[in-house]
C-alpha cells in the first residue's frame, strides 16, 4: 500500500527511504543536543550540528548518486576498491594520523577519512562476488571459501591492528554472508573453532603484555604534556611496537568490562577511566519511559563521546525506553525489508550484495547499543547513520543507496517467472 502511494515519487523501496529519513531526523536531534561541550569549545552552538549537517547532505548526493548505478556495474568496481583499501590501509598504519593513540586517519586536503570504511564495503563486494560466481544447484563450491579467506587475510589483518571492534564486526558479516550463500556447513565449522583458537590467543597476549597504567595514561586527554609526548613517540614506533601500543588500551577494556570489585559511589572515579561507561550508566537510570525530551540531557556535558560512541545512551535519556526500541525497530525494519528484497531478487549477487551492507549497519548498530547499556567492553563503533561521523556518515549512506539500487534496478524472481508464462501463452 505505501508502495503504491509512493511510486513515481521516489526510485528504490520506500520503506527504505522512510527508514533512512527517520535515521536521519533522529540523528540531526540528537547530534545537536549531544554536541553542548563542542559547542562551548567553538563558541558556536550551531557549529557542530551545521558541519553534520552538511556531512548527511553530502551523504544524501553520494546516495543518490550510488542509487543510479545499474547493480552490474558494482561487479566491476570490486578489484579497484580490493586494490585501493589494501594500499590505504597500508598507508594509514604507516603514516596515518594519530588521535588518542588510534592511528586509523589519513589526512588529504584538510579531510580526514578512514580507510577501513572503504574496506569493509570492498571486503563485501568481493565475498558476494565470489560467492555469485562460484554458486551450484547444491550450494557454493567449495573453492568459494578459499577465496574468500585470501580476500580477508589481505584486509581484515590490517584492520585490526588500530581497530580490533572493526574488525570483529567485519569478521561476523563475513561468516553470515557466507552461510545466506550456502558455504558448505563443514567449512564454516572449522572457520569458528580456527577463529575461537585465534580469539583466545589474541586475548592472552593481550592479557600478558598489556599494560592498564599505560592505557590510563593514554586517556589523560587534559594533560597537553602528555599527549605531544606520545605523538612524538608513536612517531618512531615501528609496526610491532603499534600493535603492543594498541594492547594497553584492549586490556584495559577487558579488565574494566569485567571487573566485578564493588565500588562505593564517592569512590568512582568520574572523570578518569570509568568516566565514559559511568555516566552512559547515569543516562540510562535517569530515564524513564518517554525520556527527559530532546535536548534535556544531563550526561551529554560529562559524556566525551555522547554524539558519537555512546549516542544511544543520550537517546535512551532524552526519548525514554520508548524512543530507543523505535530506534532499534527501525534498524530491524532496515534488514527484514533488504531480505525481503533479496528474496526477490532473480540473481545471487544482488541479494549477497544487499545483505551484506544491510548486516554491516545493523550488526554495528548492534555492537553500539550494547556498549551503551554495559553489555559488552567499550568498541569504539559509532551508531549507523545516527552519530556524528566524518568518512563513516558518507559510507553508510553508500550502502543505503546500493540497496535502494538494487531494489528497483535488479530484475525480479516474479518477473523471471511471467515471461516463461507469456512466451507460452503467445504460442
Amino acid at each position: 500500500m505505501f508502495n503504491k502511494l509512493t511510486e513515481g515519487k521516489f526510485k528504490g523501496d520506500a520503506v527504505i527511504w522512510s527508514v533512512f529519513f527517520f535515521l536521519c531526523i533522529i540523528s540531526i536531534i540528537e547530534v545537536f543536543s549531544a554536541s553542548s561541550h563542542l559547542s562551548f569549545k567553538t563558541g558556536n552552538y550551531l557549529s557542530p550540528v551545521l558541519k553534520h549537517c552538511a556531512l548527511l547532505a553530502v551523504g544524501v548526493v553520494v546516495m543518490i548518486c550510488t542509487m543510479n548505478i545499474k547493480c552490474r556495474y558494482f561487479k566491476l568496481i570490486t578489484p579497484f576498491a580490493l586494490l585501493f583499501s589494501f594500499l590505504m590501509l597500508i598507508i594509514v598504519l604507516c603514516v596515518g594520523e594519530s588521535t588518542n593513540g588510534s592511528q586509523r586517519w589519513i589526512d588529504f586536503l584538510g579531510i580526514q577519512f578512514q580507510p577501513s570504511e572503504i574496506a569493509k564495503g570492498a571486503l563485501i563486494l568481493a565475498t558476494a562476488q565470489i560467492l555469485s560466481a562460484m554458486q551450484t544447484p547444491e550450494g557454493a563450491d567449495k573453492r568459494a571459501f578459499k577465496y574468500i579467506m585470501i580476500v580477508c587475510v589481505f584486509i581484515i589483518p590490517l584492520i585490526m591492528v588500530e581497530n580490533l571492534s572493526t574488525a570483529a564486526l567485519l569478521c561476523i558479516v563475513v561468516f553470515m554472508m557466507m552461510f545466506i550463500g550456502k558455504v558448505p556447513k563443514l567449512q564454516l565449522g572449522r572457520l569458528l573453532g580456527i577463529v575461537a583458537l585465534t580469539l583466545a590467543t589474541v586475548v592472552t597476549m593481550v592479557m600478558v603484555f598489556g599494560n592498564d597504567e599505560a592505557a590510563a595514561a593514554d586517556k589523560m586527554k587534559d594533560n597537553k604534556h602528555l599527549i605531544v609526548q606520545q605523538q612524538t613517540e608513536e612517531k618512531d614506533e615501528n609496526v610491532l611496537e603499534k600493535v603492543f601500543h594498541r594492547f594497553d588500551t584492549w586490556k584495559a577494556r577487558i579488565d574494566n568490562f569485567l571487573s566485578d570489585e564493588y565500588v562505593a559511589p564517592e569512590d568512582l572515579d568520574l572523570n578518569g577511566k570509568d568516566a565514559q561507561t559511568s555516566h552512559a550508566n547515569i543516562a540510562i537510570a535517569t530515564s524513564n519511559l518517554i525520556g527527559k525530551g530532546p535536548g534535556n540531557s544531563v550526561e551529554r556535558d560529562f559524556l566525551s563521546q555522547a554524539f558519537s560512541d555512546f549516542i544511544y545512551a543520550i537517546i535512551i535519556e532524552e526519548m525514554g525506553i520508548f524512543g530507543a526500541f523505535i530506534v532499534c525497530m527501525l534498524y530491524i525494519i532496515l534488514l527484514f525489508r533488504t531480505a525481503t528484497i533479496a528474496n526477490r531478487c532473480a540473481n545471487t549477487f544482488p541479494a549477497l550484495l544487499i545483505m551484506g551492507f544491510a548486516m554491516l549497519l545493523v550488526v554495528q548498530a548492534m555492537f553500539n547499543m550494547a556498549v551503551a547499556v554495559g553489555l559488552v567492553p567499550v568498541t569504539g563503533q559509532p551508531l549507523p547513520l545516527i552519530s556524528k561521523g566524518g568518512t563513516s556518515t558518507i559510507i553508510n549512506c553508500a550502502y543505503i543507496g546500493v540497496i535502494l539500487s538494487v531494489s528497483y534496478s535488479a530484475k525480479k524472481k516474479d518477473n523471471m517467472e511471467e515471461e516463461p508464462a507469456l512466451s507460452k501463452a503467445a504460442a
